[in-house]
């Protein structure tokens, strides 16, 4: 949704003018039926590729090598801004994604990624098991953002890379470059994209290509939409792919729909090749009919993104560690139709050729150690599985009620931000590359040791509307500790009056009942210095009044009003 370098990904946060068109553009939005491609063009993606080498595209599908079908269950992650964050391949791959798409960049903006670089990236991903799609994000918002490079430039670093490409195409998809075109003269993005096509395979070039699409890659004018199967006939080879960035665009399950059937009734291949969730003010992505088309299609989705957004919001993670998922992690790894769930591994690197149905066994009953006033150390005798276990979900339980509160590759696992001087019950799932998922372990029950301080004439809590827009705004709330000990573990109250209800958060995890909210923090806001405060940012859903919480409790006292 947004780079790490603060480059907007949404088609309206271009320049004063697209932004004074945003009212006007958002009501056409709303008014506007993506037409399908004709039918009768369906027959034409019956030829398979001319050469099966690796990956390829055949009867509108992506398939392997071998002709097994290969469907993305991935995450993009920027390792143009970030190339210290190797680690984070590893990590991608334990959620049980099979792919992962890397921010690479030609040099035209950014830092040029050198030939050794991406050498290592492409031999990080075969190490992790995951298919690459390695894309140039020097292009974003070209024709509207006077920084973006060029299709044509971009080909050219490809062209450059041919060497630590070749032999690859069993492995690594050529993204050529992101999101190519803004909302200026979209239709003007056929005729480039065509000759960066045809300029790598004149190179010799035989790997899939991904193409993105113009407006931002929403397409909300259907350019890539219309052209797409002259696009198509223009790659010899018919391994060409199409990728579409679904953010705020795609609000309804409507347009959602109607744009992916396109493709599919049309024979022609997609996927999504970013996609967020977390609303913002321009408005509320529908990432449920995203994610459920997709596997009810059979169409690949890759999310934005593992971490390191300047605007935290859509980051999966928090600061890059797996142990930290935001809640947009948690319904992207964890939620229906999510990678978890659906994902299955590449059979290039032994993952079934027919889907493994075979789930792990229970992991054996946890145990607690190291337990503090906030935290406590979970240990468990592994799983096992007829292919490989690959992860361990760690949920709390409460009666009938599970919540997530972390993943590991591990058989142990820190759990944190907890309240001293309670009871829980926690137990584990294991998992494995098909995303298959075992039976619930037994459970462990620990009480948390007394500690910290009793909240009340201590605390004061501010709160704030950052900025609000039809149907939806943005909060802040800052907790602060105006006594003279720390606070450690704590549990904010507190309730809404007119209907309104978070959507996502940062710095905390929210539970609802009724209008009521009650927050238990992230594991680095959990400790607030004496004199120290924490910021919990959210964003939320409003029907109209959007009055704020009248009064604040901390861990069961009430605090003073401040401003935020």
């Amino acid at each position: 949704m947004r780079t790490a370098q603060g480059t907007a990904k949404n088609p309206a946060r271009r320049s004063p003018v697209v932004t004074v068109l945003l009212t006007v553009l958002t009501t056409l939005l709303g008014l506007l039926a993506f037409g399908g491609l004709a039918p009768a063009q369906a027959a034409a993606q019956a030829r398979p590729a001319a050469a099966a080498t690796g990956l390829h595209i055949s009867g509108g599908r992506l398939l392997e090598g071998n002709g097994s079908d290969f469907v993305m269950r991935g995450v993009n992650h920027a390792h143009a801004w970030y190339p210290g964050e190797t680690q984070s391949l590893a990590d991608i791959k334990a959620t049980g994604a099979n792919t992962v798409r890397v921010v690479l960049s030609d040099g035209f903006r950014w830092s040029e990624n050198s030939p050794a670089d991406v050498a290592a990236v492409i031999a990080q991903c075969k190490a992790n098991r995951l298919i690459c799609v390695l894309e140039v994000h020097d292009t974003t918002g070209y024709g509207e953002d006077s920084a973006a490079g060029t299709l044509d430039h971009a080909a050219d670093y490809w062209i450059g890379l041919k060497d630590v490409l070749a032999g690859q195409e069993d492995y690594v998809v050529i993204n050529i470059g992101n999101e190519p075109w803004g909302n200026t003269d979209p239709a003007g993005w056929t005729a480039p994209t065509t000759a960066a096509i045809q300029k790598l395979r004149a190179a010799g070039f035989a790997h899939t290509i991904m193409v993105d699409a113009p407006n931002w890659e929403q397409d909300w004018q259907g350019v890539m939409r219309d052209n797409a199967q002259a696009v198509y006939d223009a790659d010899a080879t018919g391994n060409l792919i199409f990728s579409i960035h679904m953010y705020s665009v795609y609000n309804t399950a409507e347009k959602v729909t109607d744009y992916l059937n396109a493709f599919v009734d049309a024979g022609l291949p997609l996927v999504i090749g970013e996609f967020g969730g977390p609303a913002d003010q321009y408005g509320d992505p529908d990432e449920d009919t995203m994610m459920a088309t997709a596997e009810q299609l059979g169409l690949g989705y890759i999310a934005w993104s593992w971490s390191g957004n300047t605007d935290p919001v859509p980051d999966l993670t928090i600061g890059f560690d797996p142990t930290r998922l935001s809640s947009w992690g948690e319904r992207v790894f964890h939620g229906a139709d999510g990678i978890a769930r659906t994902s299955r591994e590449a059979t290039v690197y032994g993952g079934a050729a027919e889907h493994d149905t075979e789930a792990p066994t229970a992991p054996g009953t946890p145990t607690a150690a190291a337990v503090t006033d906030t935290s406590a150390t979970l240990g468990w005798p592994a799983a096992t599985d007829n292919v490989a276990v690959t992860g361990y979900d760690v949920v709390r339980v409460s009666g009938d009620t599970e919540t997530a509160v972390a993943s590991t590759t591990t058989a142990s696992v820190t759990v944190s931000g907890l309240d001293s001087g309670t009871a829980y019950t926690f137990a584990v799932y294991a998992r494995d590359a098909a995303g298959n998922r075992s039976a619930r372990s037994a459970t462990v029950v620990f009480t948390t040791d007394e500690g910290g301080t009793t909240p009340g004439a201590g605390c004061s809590v501010g709160y704030r509307v950052v900025g609000e827009w039809p149907g939806g705004f943005q909060g802040e709330i800052t907790v602060r500790n105006t006594g003279t000990t720390a606070i450690d573990g704590w549990t904010l109250g507190f309730a809404f009056t007119d209907g309104q209800t978070v959507t996502n958060m940062w710095g905390g995890v929210p539970t609802r009942t009724g209008g009521s909210v009650s927050v238990t923090p992230a594991s680095y806001t959990s400790t607030i210095a004496a004199g120290g405060s924490v910021t919990i940012g959210f964003t939320g859903a409003r029907n109209g009044t959007n009055t704020a919480p009248a009064s604040f409790t901390l861990s069961g006292a009430p605090c003073a009003s401040s401003a935020a």
